[in-house]
């Protein structure tokens, strides 16, 4: 998994809004997509032997593939008269480490669940004596802006004076980090700490500029305080014009320092880098801070209220508050741009359905009330195990029927199109933007991109011109070939199902 910024987060941080792009529905792709045309027609019979050729070559030989390739035929699923028709299948019923497509299963919970309109509220009470309790619930587009729109809410309100501002994490329970994430995607943005306030993602820029040859790289915060936060091990180096550029950066295991090696030629654009932030209280505290000063609100003392502390009910009345987007924006931004902040904070929202038990983290009490959602989509609870919501997790295990299942269900389901408009369209939108242009699948494929160290997966739908919608899940385990030659042979296979006509 690359550790750089994706230009969507980067968009997101300085712009400090939710600007989605929606992609189509499935039901509207034929309309709107430009049609490739192509000689090559596929009848279903021909479909088995076509995979085959692509992943019984030589060079996966020691890859563990899982496919399952159905008819989508809404009126067979829904009357339960038959079961779809299967076009495809192997390995379909064994366990995979899914990556991404992970997020298939959260945001349809979440829509299940939650509804298409639910918001995430962050609201500030009045406890009297100058006391304020600012409680977070995990909105994770919470961002500068609203801030500023919390402290003009309290200006309004004749507030000058805060003696003491108390930052109530409270609202998820739990480690903010999973024992599972992989120590090395820590440090970075989709790695970022998930709690019950989440500011600009959770994450920090930091830009790398070349100087002159021979020089250290100049770091730079996008948020200068930050670099108050951090200590600094600048092991990099400018070079001259024509060198490759390379940049590595680890987090030292006993704190807050960096350690970042690598170099950039002279004259060349500056690395941009987005670093998970270490604290998040502290981050959104240090914020607010600034932004209660700009409206002329002095701050007394901080305190924060962790899980370790019992609160009991909140005092006083809410005298200021922000919603997120609603769910169905949320849910757009988790699959498109595989948000993994975004979609472990909906695993954990979920947690509000059902009261925690005893010693119970909300992200277990989510995944809870996810497994009952999934089932009543008509997923079978024995066909997956999930330890996160967003697939960083390599304890994650799902098959391909679970995925082919779950989309089978969510096309029969009320929220069908909201769902659908959150899965990027092949060669068009997020993470499946660069990938099957020029091809038969380019506009006609929604779908939805998993990728890790040895793991490749895509599962989605396929509205083929000259046949019946296609719902499939492909995935890739265990190979040692190069990420670009499995997503390749994926790519393939997908312009195969694409082709496909009535026979």
């Amino acid at each position: 998994m690359s550790t750089k910024i994706s230009i969507n987060l980067l968009l997101l941080i300085l712009s400090i809004t939710l600007g989605f792009q929606p992609p189509a529905a499935i039901a509207q792709v034929e309309s709107s997509a430009t049609q490739k045309t192509s000689s090559r027609k596929i009848c279903p019979a021909q479909l088995p032997s076509e995979i085959n050729a692509v992943i019984n070559k030589p060079l996966f030989n020691r890859t563990h593939w899982g496919i399952l390739v159905q008819d989508l035929n809404l009126k067979a699923v829904s009357s339960k008269v038959s079961s779809p028709r299967t076009l495809y299948s192997r390995g379909a019923e064994k366990y995979f480490t899914p990556a991404s497509v992970t997020k298939l299963l959260t945001t349809a919970a979440a829509l299940q669940q939650l509804g298409k309109d639910y918001r995430i509220r962050t609201s500030i009470y009045d406890e009297g004596n100058g006391t304020l309790r600012v409680v977070g619930r995990g909105d994770p587009s919470l961002k500068d802006e609203q801030l500023v729109t919390l402290a003009k809410q309290l200006r309004q309100q004749g507030v000058t004076r805060i003696n003491n501002l108390i930052a109530d994490e409270t609202h998820f329970k739990g480690e903010v980090i999973p024992g599972s994430w992989m120590w090395e995607d820590i440090p970075f943005y989709y790695g970022a700490p998930v709690s019950s306030f989440i500011l600009n993602e959770n994450a920090a820029i930091l830009r790398l500029f070349p100087q002159k040859v021979g020089e250290n790289l100049r770091p730079r915060w996008e948020q200068p305080s930050e670099g108050y936060r951090w200590r600094v091990r600048n092991n990099t180096v400018t070079v001259e014009e024509g060198e490759k550029k390379y940049i590595t950066i680890n987090r030292d295991i006993k704190g807050q320092t960096l350690n970042i090696q690598g170099q950039l030629a002279v004259n060349s654009q500056p690395d941009i880098t987005a670093i998970a932030v270490f604290d998040p209280i502290e981050h959104f505290v240090r914020h607010f801070r600034q932004h209660l000063l700009l409206e002329r609100i002095s701050l007394g003392r901080t305190s924060t209220v962790t899980n370790d502390i019992k609160t009991g009910e909140i005092k006083g009345e809410e005298i200021a508050a922000v919603e997120s987007a609603p769910l169905s924006e949320l849910i757009k931004e988790t699959n498109i741009n595989s948000n993994n902040l975004f979609a472990e904070a909906l695993v954990r929202t979920l947690a509000a359905k059902a009261p925690l038990k005893e010693n119970q983290t909300t992200v277990n009490a989510g995944l809870e009330v996810l497994q009952t959602a999934l089932t009543q989509i008509g997923v079978d609870p024995t066909t997956y195990k999930l330890d996160d919501g967003s697939g960083l997790s390599r304890k994650n295990l799902i098959s391909p029927q679970a995925l082919v299942q779950l989309l089978q269900g969510v096309a029969r389901s009320p929220f069908a199109k909201v769902y659908f408009n959150s899965l990027p369209i092949a060669g068009k939108t997020g993470t499946f933007k660069y990938r099957l242009r020029d091809t038969a699948a380019e506009g006609i494929v929604i779908a939805k991109t998993g990728t890790m160290t040895g793991v490749v997966s895509l599962a989605g739908y396929v509205n083929a011109p000259n046949y019946e919608p296609v719902v499939f899940s492909i995935m890739v385990n265990q190979t040692e070939q190069p990420i670009r030659v499995v997503r390749q042979a994926i790519d393939e296979i997908v312009v195969n199902l694409a082709q496909l006509r009535r026979c």
